[in-house]
């Protein structure tokens, strides 16, 4: 059995391996967790072909004990990401830019679906098709970058929560 004899550089070498880790780490894929935050359900509706912008949503829930910000995302598949409220009043569907973002307090769920809040993808860079999965990146306040894949789908997908409209903060 060998013996380190320069335990020095052995502590150097892992406080450098320690140091290039990720603080929030999570997979691409159908959900992401960082500890605190747990990602699920991230689509994005299939726009018309064309279209210059496309609604995304997804699921966040805070299972820690500080508020979380969701601030907004950005993906080398499109030029932008941006946090939007959607209202409706009088018969007229608003739409507005939050460039604050989405607040998520410990113990809550924020839902992002369909006739409510949203993230608006703007620009993408050729066309999405369905069943495509679109390499996003989400900004947390606390939880910093979260990876995950959002599947690109003409209608929710089947494991969505059905909560039309709710965000719950």
């Amino acid at each position: 059995m060998s013996r380190i004899r320069r335990p020095g550089l052995a502590i150097a070498v892992i406080l450098a391996g320690l140091a290039l880790a990720p603080v929030a780490t999570a997979t691409p894929g159908p959900h992401a967790d960082t500890g605190a935050l747990r990602v699920s359900h991230a689509w994005i509706h299939l726009p018309p072909p064309g279209a210059a912008t496309a609604a995304a949503y997804l699921t966040v829930s805070n299972r820690g004990r500080t508020p979380e910000r969701l601030l907004g995302a950005v993906s080398p598949r499109v030029q932008a990401i941006e946090a939007h409220s959607m209202s409706v009043a009088g018969g007229v569907m608003r739409m507005r830019l939050l460039p604050r973002g989405f607040a998520i307090t410990p113990g809550a769920t924020l839902a992002l679906a369909p006739g409510g809040d949203h993230l608006m993808v703007i620009g993408p860079r050729g066309p999405l098709r369905a069943g495509e999965r679109v390499p996003v990146t989400l900004r947390f306040a606390h939880a910093g970058a979260v990876k995950i894949d959002f599947t690109v789908a003409a209608d929710e997908p089947a494991d969505t929560p059905a909560m039309p409209g709710m965000a719950m903060r």
